[in-house]
């Protein structure tokens, strides 16, 4: 092949290949650069992704317990109402008052205290012990306005027990209407350290749990010195107040750091929840990374062909560790079901396909009974072969190729069934209660029949949201845990959604 003289020259020329060994390195640099800015969006897109799930799993959590709490109070107040309560012994009227008796976890004192703040009847037992509660600030706040409804106090020392504890209150009315006295239960707050304690956030992480006025009721790592203060009038306090929900990035102002804050308000409680990532841990291992591949593009780059070589074999393999990270980022790395992340997009996709079509769809939400006592009695070890059993009986009930079983938290699993009624889904149902009837840990004495599970079923009605459905699943699961567990309900609505279904060994 004849090149033009011109064309020749400049092939020859030192120039042109001192150009070309230039441009070649500058482009990897450049291509390199991108990977890695790719990359560090990765690594903030997970941690975002994290945060908002742990933040969902924690305020269901603390919501579920405060309900709990505030449905026996309730209880108390309406059975100090009822006929014949006020002429009954002190110990028959004791157990009267509290037959709905908490099965909140971590729960202290339940009082009840009259006009002048002294406790008139106790939940531990009769006699009452003696106490006057009269100067704390609930009692007063309660006696003052007749319109509080639940009161959530700041963090105080009981004079009961000594430890710090969270007082949940409701005013009782005389029947005229005048201030009779307050029914309180205590939450300890070691509650908070509990559930915080089986969250991963890193060395510099945290999780915070104030109220609307700014006080902080307990950070997590745990420290007695956190509770109680108040951070209101802070940006990043002000940015929680504004928003209901959302994330920021800001300067701690407790100890300098700068962190990732995912933040939401707890239902319609005057809680603030937010959990806080270390933003340099968050890019920790992407610098690691990236002075990695800059060491290295900077090692290669006079070898333009080996560089070349050795680049194409790199992105191969970075394109197939990012496949794999991502399918492990919809994976749930116990049980192997996929995670709540993809659940999420599943049942989004699922629900906007049979509203389309309109063909019926199903969710069921399946939740572990008394799984903690499993976990406090074997220990983690053995709560995680549950769990992974639990998988397998849910995964071996259903069978089409559009259902879906995930682990969307905790103890929590949820099952799609598009393309089943209601009545198809109570059947599936049926075959989860049996094949968790038959579920057995030998290795821990767990004998088939212990484990068993509460199960709610949300058929779509037809223009509902993901979450109505779900708050609608949820609602049934927990009316199944609140008439005895080991049992389905369905959501309120037509047909079979209106019985109770308790399963066989239920």
């Amino acid at each position: 092949m004849n090149l033009q003289p011109g064309v020749a020259q400049k092939l020859r020329s030192t120039r042109t290949w001192i150009a070309l060994g230039v441009l070649a390195p500058v482009g990897m640099l450049a291509v390199s650069a991108l990977m890695l800015l790719d990359l560090r969006r990765d690594a903030w897109d997970k941690a975002e992704q994290t945060s908002k799930n742990l933040l969902q799993v924690i305020k269901r959590d603390v919501a579920r317990n405060v309900e709990i709490i505030d449905l026996t109070l309730q209880g108390v107040i309406d059975n100090l109402k009822a006929p014949g309560v006020a002429e009954a012994s002190p110990a028959l009227r004791q157990l009267i008052l509290f037959d709905r008796a908490s099965t909140a976890r971590d729960l202290g004192v339940m009082l009840v205290l009259n006009e002048n703040g002294d406790v008139t009847i106790d939940a531990a037992g009769w006699p009452a012990r003696r106490l006057n509660n009269a100067d704390r600030n609930y009692f007063q706040a309660h006696k003052a306005n007749p319109h509080l409804g639940l009161l959530i106090s700041k963090p105080l020392v009981s004079r009961l027990t000594g430890s710090y504890i969270v007082v949940l209150s409701r005013r009782i009315d005389k029947p005229d209407g005048s201030f009779g006295g307050i029914v309180l239960g205590s939450l300890k707050l070691t509650y908070f350290s509990h559930l915080f304690d089986q969250i991963g956030l890193g060395h510099d992480g945290a999780i915070n749990l104030y109220l609307r006025d700014g006080t902080r009721l307990v950070r997590y790592p745990y420290n007695e010195a956190d509770a109680g203060i108040n951070i209101a009038g802070t940006p990043i306090f002000d940015r929680f107040l504004q928003e209901r929900t959302g994330t920021s990035v800001g300067i701690s102002a407790r100890d300098g750091v700068e962190r990732h804050y995912a933040f939401t308000q707890v239902g319609d409680l005057p809680l603030i929840l937010n959990v806080a990532l270390s933003t340099h841990e968050i890019e920790l291992e992407w610098r690691t990374k990236a002075l990695v591949i800059t060491a290295v593009v900077l090692t290669l780059c006079g070898l333009t062909v080996f560089l070349s070589l050795l680049y194409g074999r790199d992105l191969r393999r970075r394109v197939a560790l990012q496949a794999e990270l991502a399918k492990l980022s919809l994976t749930d790395a116990l049980t192997g079901l996929p995670n709540r992340r993809k659940f999420e997009q599943a049942f989004e996709d699922a629900l906007d396909r049979a509203q389309r079509v309109g063909t019926p769809f199903t969710l069921l939400i399946v939740d572990a009974d008394h799984f903690k006592r499993w976990n406090d009695r074997y220990g983690h070890t053995v709560g995680d072969e549950v769990l992974k059993g639990l998988a397998s009986c849910l995964s071996d009930s259903v069978h089409r190729p559009d259902d879906l079983v995930a682990r969307v938290g905790g103890e929590e699993f949820a099952v799609l069934l598009p393309g089943t009624d209601e009545t198809g889904a109570v059947h599936i149902a049926g075959k989860i209660h049996e094949a968790v009837m038959a579920l057995g840990v030998p290795v821990a004495g767990i004998d088939a029949g212990a484990v068993t599970v509460s199960i709610g079923v949300a058929a779509a009605a037809g223009g509902e949201t993901c979450e109505d459905l779900y708050r609608k699943a949820d609602a049934a699961l927990y009316e199944a845990k609140g008439q005895g567990r080991n049992q389905t309900r369905c959501a309120a609505g037509r047909g079979v959604g209106q019985r109770v279904l308790r399963m066989v060994g239920a």
